[in-house]
């Protein structure tokens, strides 16, 4: 199937082709005529799969053939669990909607209100925005959803875990009855068919994958470690294989700090990025990642989902999560939209226990490779995981809730849109990747 089968007018598919993209990926084709036929849907689909686009290209199609109903207020409200997840999605809505006169507005926390307030009262047709600022504006009468006709909830599965339940009812009481709805998440919990109750109308269900099915391109590798030498490995491998660009997962944001610098200090160009670092700090860091002057970006499992990088080519697991499903999360940031990539877990006898948890999961064994000089000493005990034990709950495979106990609001997973003059990927657009302004975009 091309995207010329699929019913999309002229200016989108020309921005489509710009992108390189030629046929869309299973949640697209799915996805897009079930939304173009008014249809409220429920999608079972994961960050990669090219979900975005999935729901962006239909809904420029539907706003740019029929007449708004009060001009300038949001035609189109899409809510996002984080900042840089909101900002990858107004950057996809600008890049495939470039050639048609639409507007959009992007609203999250951690910068100041006034430019947001000048956008929205400009006129938006397409608004992105995170739950907690966009009831701030709510609040202050900058914000009018009274004419919205398509609502989109993104990941709404990592929404109900920061804790947004709340926020997303107020929000849906102030929507018009009549709309549309489109609901994305990575699994269909009994927490996400409860809060679909009354909300969707007759929704057409579409999952492409199974639940926690791993990228087929990403090759795994664990290196058993002592833990007071993983660091040591980290650089080894880095230096040795020529590791250009490798996003590393720490398991708190101590750590995160602590292993950034480290690196740093050994020769390797590292940043951290987590909930703690400034919204610039954060967009800076990764937009240094991306253009290749960061060699490593150390993160925290709130940067697992959202996290939008093109042909990432190696993700580590310096300490592995307590949640097995999050494993597939952090590592299904590489071998995306057709590139392949390399996913590498430094494994102390500490977690041992959740190295098997995360091959039950995955229902196979993960290869395993002694590194020469690095062998683990079998005379060393293992000692609780840090941040506490874990739960019989997160055993059984349930996601862990808001990260250290606080309320992560806006607080984003790391990210923010790539930057501009990034060659495109052929083949699928997974993601928008453009970072170009048309003429009608507002935001940012």
């Amino acid at each position: 199937m091309s995207f010329i089968e699929l019913g999309l007018r002229a200016e989108i598919l020309r921005a489509i082709a710009e992108e390189g993209y030629t046929e869309p990926t299973p949640i697209q084709a799915k996805a897009i005529p079930a939304v173009l036929a008014g249809r409220d849907l429920m999608a079972a689909a994961q960050t990669g799969t090219g979900k975005t686009a999935g729901f962006t290209l239909p809904i420029l199609q539907l706003l740019s053939t029929r007449p708004a109903r009060q001009r300038g207020k949001p035609r189109v409200l899409v809510l996002t669990p984080t900042r840089e997840l909101a900002a990858q999605v107004e950057e996809s809505v600008r890049t495939y909607g470039r050639f048609l006169p639409l507007k959009t507005a992007l609203v999250f926390g951690g910068v100041g209100m006034a430019p947001q307030v000048k956008a929205l009262k400009a006129g938006v047709d397409i608004l992105v925005a995170t739950p907690g600022r966009l009831l701030d504006h709510v609040g202050q009468k900058t914000a009018d959803l009274s004419a919205v006709e398509i609502l989109v909830l993104d990941e709404a599965d990592r929404m109900l875990d920061m804790g947004f339940i709340h926020d997303i009812r107020k929000v849906l009481a102030l929507l018009p009855q009549q709309k549309q709805t489109l609901l994305f998440s990575a699994t269909f919990s009994d927490e996400i068919r409860g809060l679909t109750n009354g909300l969707l109308r007759d929704p057409q269900l579409v999952e492409v994958a199974p639940r926690n099915a791993t990228a087929d391109l990403v090759s795994q590798r664990v290196y058993p470690v002592d833990k007071a030498r993983k660091r040591e490995l980290l650089i080894k491998l880095i230096d040795d294989h020529h590791w250009h660009q490798v996003l590393v997962f720490t398991r708190t944001k101590h750590g995160a700090n602590t292993l950034a610098e480290k690196l740093d200090k050994a020769g390797i160009s590292a940043a951290a990025i987590h909930g703690n670092k400034s919204q610039n700090a954060r967009t800076r860091a990764l937009a240094d990642f991306k253009n290749l002057k960061l060699n490593v970006l150390v993160a925290t499992d709130i940067a697992a989902r959202g996290l939008d990088i093109d042909q990432l080519p190696h993700v580590v697991n310096f300490e592995l999560p307590n949640v097995p499903e999050d494993y597939v999360h952090r590592i299904g940031r590489t071998g995306r939209a057709g590139s392949s990539g390399h996913a590498v877990s430094l494994v102390c006898v500490d977690e041992h226990g959740l190295l098997r948890d995360i091959e039950r999961l995955l229902k196979r064994p993960i290869e395993k490779l002694v590194v020469p000089g690095f062998e683990p000493d079998p005379s060393i005990r293992p000692e609780p995981i840090e941040n506490g034990k874990r739960s019989q709950g997160q055993r059984s495979g349930q996601r862990g809730g808001r990260q250290g106990g606080q309320r992560q609001g806006n607080q984003p997973k790391a990210g923010a849109p790539r930057p501009q003059g990034k060659p495109p990927q052929r083949g699928t657009p997974a993601r928008g990747n453009s970072a170009r302004h048309h003429s009608g975009s507002r935001g940012r």
